[in-house]
């Protein structure tokens, strides 16, 4: 080889060194480059090409009886959601359409989220277990189901005013569920995965969401749902026998302030919220304000006594039926005419003329000062949102006809929770309660983390007072006469009142001679206080007197709660006062409340409704009847029915929905 030609090789070695040289450098430099000075910029961009996180609704914590029963729970649901990489071209009008279909969405905005630009659309959330088999049976390219918290109400309209409801994100929008929020929140959680080329998830992470860090709770109620259940179907019945608009009642203990059960009508479903009105979830036992009527009369009376301004043989010239006042004249309900009464007869016969000549004697001021004492005018501070004040105006805007008829209830206006809080402070001594209805708060493992013990408010007036109030009232319903008397129970002492109370008629600007609100009001033992029943019914069309319209509910009420409820009531306090505070919470943390889960009267096939698998195979292992389980969470129905003679019967179908 020549000197020349070892140059030119020596020169084309070293060109092929230096060009890779150089190209290595590039590659050097572009890894560097792609790693490290853009490699954050360029994952993230990666990231969100092929990786979806999704932020999942929080689980809530339970809610629960005064003796354990779930009110409100957390199950999965599933939710629908389109991936429009993986629906293919030929497959969207059948993707669309069989959506549209099934979920009630339309078609068209189903095509508009296969043909967007992101990797994730939610097309209906929380569907039901039906839709999933049907969406399953379809196999859709690129239509994926996920699990996410839904809160499930098992006893569907028992208490719903009271518990209220979330909203698709799982926020509290009304009762408890909006007072105690944040409690019952767990922490937010989100999920992320990706995909492989055949379009299958591959799960990445199931982790908490940045934020503060919130510990769940369970929440305890004062309610009972025994108690609950009676109280509303009762006054569900009064409703549509009466045919009134709507309708309230409130069952108390006059002692704690507790509220056993608080119930409305109209009713709604918190399980299916978007299918109620506001006029069905509004919690009219706290939201609206009414002339009481009638019922107001035992706080002008126990207003006369306190101050010693009336005896109760002072007689009351009530003027045979007539009483002028200025320009105006009262009369008594339903034309009634009265000559001399006593300060139980006034109430007795519940004559307006006597109540307001009582007041009289009380006076503008101090008449005012029991009124507030009462509670009337402020708000109760019951745990519950959207409490009112009612309308007390001050005695200084009071003319004579406004000071009579304040007497008797009317131009004054209150809560039927004011009301029932009030009337507890007379079968309490004197002492009014702050009502409640929450007991406590427990942690996920049980511990006691709060616990609101009854409250007092102040004294309103002395036991002497009270003692004779309660005599005066239990001679209204057992007195020969009493208006109260289709309120009696066989074997106890009523004491109460009844109410009949004209409706402000906007239209006309005057007192409406047609609708009205019936009520009654009384509790028992009258000796020793224990229950307390209001009853309110908004515009009764057929029977439109407190005695005859409410009265009769709070006896059909009283008659229940002492042969179903009053003695495990008993029970349960006795067990508070062996074992000190929190006692009761704790013993419902525990699950070893009184239930009746695995309790069989023996008599026909039992009700498994709102019962968990394990209550329900518990209970036929009793019974013996073997059980055939579908699903999973709580029993929602039973084939034979509640009732059925077991005569011959040994299997029975219950299917479940919302398992956790």
């Amino acid at each position: 080889m020549s000197g020349k030609d070892r140059k030119w090789l020596r020169f084309r070695v070293a060109s092929v060194l230096i060009f890779f040289l150089v190209l290595f450098a590039v590659l050097v430099y572009r890894a560097v480059q792609l790693q490290i000075i853009r490699g954050d910029q360029l994952r993230m961009k990666a990231d969100r090409q092929q990786i979806v996180t999704v932020a999942l609704p929080p689980e809530r914590g339970l809610i629960l009886d005064q003796n354990g029963q779930k009110l409100a729970a957390t199950v999965l649901a599933d939710s629908v959601y389109i991936d429009p990489k993986f629906v293919p071209e030929e497959e969207k009008d059948r993707v669309a359409e069989g959506l549209s279909s099934i979920l009630s969405v339309k078609k068209t905005r189903i095509e508009s989220m296969i043909d967007g630009p992101k990797r994730f659309y939610w097309v209906r959330r929380k569907i039901m277990p039906e839709q999933t088999r049907k969406i399953a049976e379809l196999d859709l390219k690129g239509v994926y189901i996920l699990q996410e918290p839904k809160r499930f109400y098992p006893h569907r309209e028992l208490a719903a005013h009271v518990l209220g409801f979330v909203d698709i994100d799982s926020e509290g929008r009304g009762g408890v569920e909006r007072a105690y929020n944040e409690c019952l929140l767990g922490p937010a959680r989100s999920l992320s995965w990706k995909r492989d080329a055949k379009g299958k998830r591959i799960y990445l992470n199931d982790t908490m969401m940045d934020g503060p860090e919130t510990d769940t709770c369970n929440l305890i109620l004062t309610i009972d749902s025994k108690i609950q259940y009676i109280t509303e179907l009762q006054l569900r019945e009064a409703v549509d026998t009466n045919r009134a608009q709507g309708g309230t009642a409130i069952v108390m203990d006059p002692r704690t302030g507790e509220i056993l059960a608080m119930a409305n009508s109209p009713r709604f479903n918190p399980n299916a919220v978007a299918q109620s009105t506001y006029d069905m979830r509004r919690n009219r036992a706290i939201s609206d304000c009414f002339d009481p009527g009638s019922v107001f009369k035992p706080f002008v009376a126990a207003a006369a006594l306190e101050d010693g301004v009336v005896g109760e043989t002072d007689l009351f010239d009530c003027e045979n039926g007539a009483y002028r006042i200025g320009r105006r004249v009262i009369h008594e309900a339903q034309m009634k005419k009265h000559e001399e009464l006593t300060l139980p007869e006034i109430l007795k016969y519940s004559s307006n003329i006597g109540i307001a000549k009582v007041a009289e004697r009380v006076g503008k001021e101090r008449l005012y000062h029991y009124i507030t004492q009462f509670g009337f005018g402020s708000k109760t501070g019951i745990e519950l949102p959207i409490e009112i004040r009612g309308i007390v105006r001050k005695p200084k805007y009071w003319r004579s006809i406004d000071f009579a008829n304040t007497a008797f209830g009317q131009g004054i206006s209150v809560t039927a929770l004011q009301l029932a809080t009030a009337m507890s402070a007379i079968a309490n001594d004197g002492v009014l309660m702050q009502p409640h209805i929450v007991r406590g708060l427990v942690d996920q493992n049980g511990r006691v983390l709060k616990e609101y013990a009854p409250q007092v408010v102040r004294r309103v007036v002395s036991p002497m007072t009270a003692q004779r109030m309660k005599a005066m009232l239990t001679n209204v319903v057992e007195g020969k006469g009493g208006t109260g008397r289709r309120a009696r129970v066989d074997g106890v002492h009523i004491a109460g009142k009844t109410g009949t109370s004209q409706k402000f008629d906007k239209a006309a600007a005057r007192y409406s001679s047609r609708k009205v609100m019936a009520s009654f009001i009384g509790f028992f033992p009258a000796d020793n206080p224990q229950v307390l029943i209001l009853v309110v019914l908004d515009e009764p069309a057929i029977n439109r007197w407190g005695g005859v319209a409410a009265a009769p509910v709070f006896r059909n009420i009283s008659e229940k709660i002492m042969r179903c409820s009053d003695r495990d009531i008993e029970i349960n306090r006795v067990v508070a006062e062996q074992e000190g505070p929190g006692a009761d919470i704790l013993r419902i943390a525990s699950g070893d409340a009184v239930s009746d889960a695995g309790k069989w009267d023996g008599v026909g096939m039992p009700d498994f409704s709102g019962m968990s698998v394990r209550d329900v195979l518990r209970l036929s292992r009793t019974m013996g009847v073997e059980v055939k389980i579908a699903g999973s969470g709580w029993a929602v129905r039973q084939n034979p029915a509640a009732g059925t003679a077991l005569d011959g019967l040994t299997v029975c179908a219950v299917s479940f929905y919302g398992g956790f």
